[in-house]
């Protein structure tokens, strides 16, 4: 369940996202993502290097599950949605679409996890994630 709209960052599939073929390599759709998490952040005025130098706090990937559903190519204009749909005091659940003229061909779910940058122990979410603002 999600109360904040749903982020959307483009894309583009450069050359060396793809394979020999012209189709974007597997794991590039992980680094799609993981840019659409940050622009979202920063959407919200989070600054993911400043909080880590001051020793506030910081996100790491504590899963994440893909589907492939349709490949992306050299070229292509792509979308990449982020939007929460769980949140607990520590972790946060988004479902991530990779998507071409509103059709997906990537899906996911990542869960984060916050955390303390020196001790990597769990820590609090941000506000505007705990509270579900869409706002900051």
């Amino acid at each position: 369940m999600t109360d904040a709209p749903v982020f959307v960052w483009p894309v583009r599939v450069y050359y060396e996202d793809t394979d020999a073929g012209g189709i974007v390599y597997y794991a590039n759709y992980l680094k799609f993502m993981e840019r659409a998490r940050t622009e979202w952040l920063r959407h919200y005025g989070i600054d993911l290097r400043e909080l880590a130098a001051q020793g506030q706090l910081m996100f790491v990937v504590r899963s994440a599950q893909l589907d492939f559903l349709q490949p992306a190519h050299l070229g292509d204009a792509l979308e990449v949605s982020v939007e929460v749909i769980r949140r607990r005091p520590a972790s946060v659940t988004l479902r991530q679409h990779v998507a071409l003229a509103e059709k997906v061909l990537c899906a996911g779910e990542i869960r984060l996890a916050c955390v303390e940058p020196v001790s990597l122990r769990p820590c609090a979410l941000p506000s505007f994630i705990q509270e579900g603002k869409t706002t900051p």
